[in-house]
């Protein structure tokens, strides 16, 4: 790519731009930050902000300059190949750093713990502790999750979770678990690996205490107000059910209830969302601490945000195209073999071909923070307005809302569903409402133990009774 191509494009994770090298920290920050992230190229002699050509006017003196500064500042050693370069008659310096495998490079003032820099978009992020062990890590061919627990045994799995998620497709035996790499041999003993735990572990959240997923439906387009929220805490495969299940209790044309016993009525893309949904699971970086993975749904979109930004050497360019990485084989691997993953490196070319197939925008990937976000654009907004919260379904959810103060969503969702069919089964409740059918009996004991619901006649053949008398 020649000099004039370079300078009509806008910054971004492998370019940037900078007037001279009369401030040479911030110069220095980003050649740490390209070594330690995907590479790039940095053009001297082009005003950043203005795009405006300005060019180095003693270029072989700068060039002797910058590589002094690069030698005497930056540790490990950084060799950037550096070229000139001439655009509107004028000579540019291109700075060209590949991704490096003695990463985390850093500056020599600042020291390896504060000093370490990786590329975000168009600015330089200063890296956590977290952050430079997962460079480390990545440079030296280690995966955090494959790491064992020393400390840990195969009793601190929950075995009968994971045999449930494999059954009828693999005898997890001790073997088997060994091939998983759910267990490993460490000083003479097996021990679970950290992907194991993050998985399967008993305590999971007491040793990843970020190994959770939070979902919320919000009012409108932003997070002032929540209508709806669940934690998840439970193995990762199941979370994938849990996910869009609540999606789908979200999904329905609007908000009126009415039409909740239209089957497969979704007004979003739901095989783009499970795609979506997986790659956050099974490409979070699990070492990172401060916040779990998040789905928010608004009226017009839903993001699906997970920790961790992208791999050293991948761009969000290369995702797009196919190029894949993974951050977490142990996890991988299970997904695959539980066909939650169709194919190694399928999963963002899926969401953006059936994204094209459905005639919605291209769902928009970004790296925010230290975290990645997908947004996936819905073909119509489903607008839930302030006055709806409360005065859904017409006279039934009046009915509804007069029976008891302090109904939770499901629990009333459940009651205009009964309402509507008492002879409705609880699986068909699970499936209309986007719950498990365990929550589904959390909640009908709930209801009737506050006395406005009952069941009349026997499991098979009765049917549900709203009580509209008796609520306390």
């Amino acid at each position: 790519m020649n000099g004039e191509t370079l300078v009509a494009l806008n910054e971004g994770k492998t370019l940037d731009f900078k007037r001279d090298l009369s401030s040479p920290k911030g110069l220095l920050k980003t050649l740490v930050a390209f070594a330690n992230t995907a590479g790039g190229k940095l053009i001297i002699g082009v005003e950043d902000k203005t795009r405006q050509v300005i060019g180095v006017e003693f270029p072989l003196d700068d060039e002797e300059r910058l590589c002094n500064l690069i030698a005497d500042s930056i540790s490990p050693r950084l060799v950037p190949n550096i070229e000139m370069t001439t655009v509107e008659n004028r000579t540019l310096l291109i700075v060209e750093v590949f991704p490096s495998n003695s990463r985390p490079h850093f500056l020599q003032s600042e020291g390896p713990e504060n000093g370490v820099y990786v590329r975000l978009g168009s600015t330089n992020r200063q890296a956590d502790r977290e952050l430079i062990g997962e460079l480390r890590r990545s440079a030296e061919g280690v995966s955090f999750d494959e790491m064992p627990l020393p400390e840990l045994s195969r009793d601190d799995l929950d075995l009968k979770a994971a045999r449930r998620a494999f059954a009828g497709k693999r005898e997890l035996d001790e073997q088997e678990l060994i091939t998983l790499k759910l267990l490993r041999s460490e000083q003479g003993r097996l021990a679970p690996t950290k992907g194991a735990m993050i998985l399967f572990g008993r305590e999971r959240i007491f040793h990843f205490p970020d190994a959770w997923v939070q979902c919320g439906r919000f009012i409108g387009s932003d997070k002032t107000d929540i209508f709806d929220h669940i934690e998840l805490d439970e193995p990762l495969p199941q979370a994938v059910e849990s996910i869009m299940l609540f999606l789908k209790k979200h999904a329905m044309r609007g908000a009126d209830f009415s039409e909740i016993q239209r089957k497969d009525v979704w007004s979003i893309p739901l095989s783009v969302l499970r795609e979506v949904v997986i790659n956050a699971l099974v490409h979070t970086d699990y070492s990172q601490r401060g916040a779990p993975i998040r789905i928010a749904f608004f009226d017009d979109r839903i993001e699906v945000e997970n920790p961790g930004i992208l791999l050293p050497g991948m761009t969000i360019e290369d995702m797009k195209s196919g190029v894949s990485k993974i951050r977490n084989p142990v996890i991988a691997r299970v997904f695959r073999e539980l066909k939650l993953i169709e194919q190694w490196g399928s999963g963002v070319r899926n969401i953006l071909h059936q994204s094209r197939e459905m005639g919605l925008p291209e769902p928009l990937v970004q790296e925010i923070g230290m975290r990645l976000r997908f947004t996936v654009f819905l073909a119509r907004p489903i607008v839930l307005e302030k006055q709806q919260v409360g005065s859904r379904s017409g006279n039934q959810a009046g009915l509804v809302d007069g029976l008891v103060d302090g109904l939770v969503e499901s629990q009333r969702q459940i009651l205009l569903l009964i309402n509507e069919n008492p002879h409705i089964s609880k699986r068909e409740l699970a499936e209309r409402i986007g719950i498990s059918t365990t929550a589904v009996d959390k909640n009908i004991k709930t209801l009737k133990n506050r006395g406005v619901l009952r069941r009349v006649g026997p499991d098979k053949g009765g049917y549900w009774e709203v009580l509209e008398g008796s609520h306390e």
